[in-house]
């Protein structure tokens, strides 16, 4: 497959322009809004489509600019886990006003140091440190504006120390379902080591995450946020993404996202049997004789394991070059091309990002399905090309 332009119209539109996006869908009938990045969520795209009355009757798959806070600040969703009770790593928060506040508190806690920016910060606002003098600098940048007005305000957090992985849930506000588990691997380098990325790989399921594991995150963690948006009445029609740590038998939230992340979706939507459209049509009640109400739902998950490996370019994460010629891309093969960052010129494939391309192979052991995605990324070639050959390798 070689992207979307195979199976739809790719349309230039500014995602931070409501109004062009409303005019749009007004023109050519659309009738469901999936959206994919924070920053439109963040902005209350959901919140303009339901105030606007020519566009209110158009679906949106997104929660409102309130449960888009839960991404768009760490301190809400601290204080929301706070409020709800949901197991999470113990924090402080400070502003450029308590600076000095924020440097004593480093000076006594434990190390590793955990600072995360407020706002979003393209996935590069959470830094893990060692030394508290190299914190103590880090936390003077943030709040002098190295990642502009996303450190304002910057949480330091307990380092909680254990296996991360990825829970998915779909929502109608009320209701949930659970999609399909994964792990990812978000370092540039061999071992976990190096700057951190928008995703190097992931693999669905980890086989760490049984069924005891999945109680506790259930009973302890969706339960709660859901009720916890009810009880708060914030509407909420969407993903929550669950970013996870297993310490020791019991799994604590490190972030939550407001819609699918990057790379889990790769390793994640190839296994749902059930069809997606059908369970977001089923969260607006649309009118379809094939449409139950999201509560009477099933999703149906296939048995196979997904392994995800994404190319990248040179560079990446920092500074990179594009527009680089890629060959066998369009290889007739089982597993599953996903382009990121490519562009056609002239029937070429060429390079056009830092994430590349991510590649999903399915086999009912993930070792085989991971064997076989290595096997077309050494294939595909571009100057510059990246990927981590250890996807997997902890599991």
């Amino acid at each position: 497959m070689l992207g979307t332009d195979k199976i739809a119209t790719n349309i230039a539109l500014d995602i931070s322009d409501f109004e062009l996006i409303g005019e749009f869908c007004l023109d050519y009938e659309i009738e469901m809004v999936i959206v994919g990045p924070e920053g439109p969520l963040v902005e209350g795209i959901y919140d303009f489509f339901r105030e606007d009355s020519d566009l209110e009757h158009i679906a949106v798959v997104g929660p409102s600019e309130e449960g888009a806070q839960l991404e768009g600040s760490k301190s809400y969703a601290k204080k929301f886990m706070k409020r709800h009770g949901i197991p999470t790593a113990g924090y402080e928060e400070f502003t450029l006003e308590t600076l000095d506040q924020g440097s004593k508190h480093i000076e006594q806690a434990n190390t590793p140091i955990v600072l995360k920016c407020d706002g979003l910060a393209a996935g590069k606002g959470v830094v893990i440190l060692e030394d508290r003098e190299e914190a103590k600098e880090e936390l003077s940048g943030m709040v002098h504006g190295k990642f502009g007005g996303a450190g304002s305000v910057v949480v330091i957090e307990e380092f909680l120390d254990g296996i991360e992985f990825s829970v998915f849930v779909l929502t109608d506000g009320k209701d949930y379902k659970v999609l399909p588990v994964a792990k990812d691997y978000k370092r540039i380098g061999e071992g976990n080591t190096g700057l951190n990325t928008g995703g190097m790989g992931a693999i669905s399921p980890p086989p760490f995450v049984d069924d005891a594991l999945m109680h506790k995150v259930r009973e302890r963690i969706i339960e709660p946020t859901i009720k916890g948006l009810n009880e708060e009445e914030i509407d909420y029609k969407g993903f929550i993404f669950l970013g996870l740590i297993k310490v020791g038998e019991n799994p604590y939230v490190i972030e939550y996202n407001c819609r699918l992340g990057d790379p889990e979706t790769e390793a994640v939507l190839p296994r749902l049997d059930s069809d997606l459209l059908e369970l977001f049509a089923s969260m607006y009640n649309i009118e379809s004789a094939l449409v139950k109400h999201f509560a009477e739902q099933t999703l149906e998950i296939s048995s196979d394991s997904a392994a995800t490996v994404m190319l990248v370019s040179g560079g990446y994460p920092e500074v990179y070059e594009k527009g680089f010629l890629m060959t066998h891309v369009d290889d007739e093969e089982a597993s599953l091309y996903f382009h990121a960052g490519t562009t056609i010129v002239d029937n070429d494939i060429l390079t056009n990002g830092g994430r590349v391309i991510a590649i999903t192979s399915l086999h009912e052991d993930f070792r085989v399905a991971l064997k076989e995605s290595m096997k077309h990324a050494a294939r595909i070639k571009f100057k510059g090309k990246h990927y981590r050959t250890d996807i997997g390798f902890d599991l």
